[in-house]
């Protein structure tokens, strides 16, 4: 679908946000059944920033920023710009200027399945980037993409309106019709990773905790005092 821009979208709004950030990356993945997360090379470009909000989608032509600009107008306070291209590329298809934008519409951050540049500008300036890759390259604005249509990106198909959460782990969807039960699952991990770091800190194993021990011995482990002389 090329050539659309999609006005009205769901948004998961700001407490479901802060949660899903505090939570993290990996305790939704985990907690939402091991999906949802994003292929490698998509990766922060800064450290120590946890980010979640509503997706908005672009589908853009590689080395082409046009619809990212036109994206911007679609974005609300605490939405996430999400950027797939219709082909695999690296170009610096993101940078200061548009990050000050984005700023200025109050966006949480952007995950880009390409190139960013002005890398150092944009640690400066505090705006979250996940990214492909950073590329000096620029681009130009000469053919049309779309705008909150379902991408591709990742891996994942992300759907505009979608939970979007990103921290130094990388970054997961969560389909927004799954949002809240998402996030009780994820509590309940969370609480019960508490209570095991405790036993751990007690000094007792996770070969005990895990009950690790019968499997290992049916998977035919086993102990010796030492090495048999050859």
């Amino acid at each position: 679908m090329i050539g659309v821009v999609v006005r009205n979208r769901p948004s998961i709004g700001a407490e479901r946000a802060s949660t899903l950030a505090a939570l993290g990356v990996a305790t939704v993945h985990e907690a939402q059944g091991r999906t949802g997360l994003f292929q490698p090379p998509i990766a922060p470009i800064q450290q120590d920033r946890a980010i979640a909000g509503s997706a908005v989608t672009v589908l853009a032509q590689p080395g082409d920023n046009w619809m990212l600009h036109v994206a911007v107008e679609q974005c609300r306070p605490g939405d996430v710009l999400v950027v797939a291209c219709t082909t695999e590329n690296t170009d610096g298809m993101f940078g200061d200027l548009l990050a000050t934008s984005l700023m200025a519409c109050g966006v949480a951050g952007l995950v880009i399945d390409a190139g960013v540049r002005d890398s150092a500008e944009l640690r400066r300036m505090g705006f979250p980037v996940w990214a492909r890759a950073v590329h000096a390259r620029g681009t130009v604005k000469a053919t049309l993409g779309s705008v909150n249509v379902p991408v591709v990106i990742g891996g994942q198909v992300v759907k505009a309106g979608d939970a979007i959460v990103a921290d130094d782990d990388g970054v997961v969807v969560v389909p927004y019709a799954t949002v809240d039960a998402t996030i009780a699952a994820s509590r309940q991990r969370m609480l019960n990773e508490e209570d095991k770091r405790k036993r751990l800190a007690a000094g007792e194993l996770g070969l005990d905790i895990y009950g690790m021990r019968p499997k290992l011995e049916a998977a035919g482990l086993r102990y010796v005092d030492d090495l048999p002389n050859e």
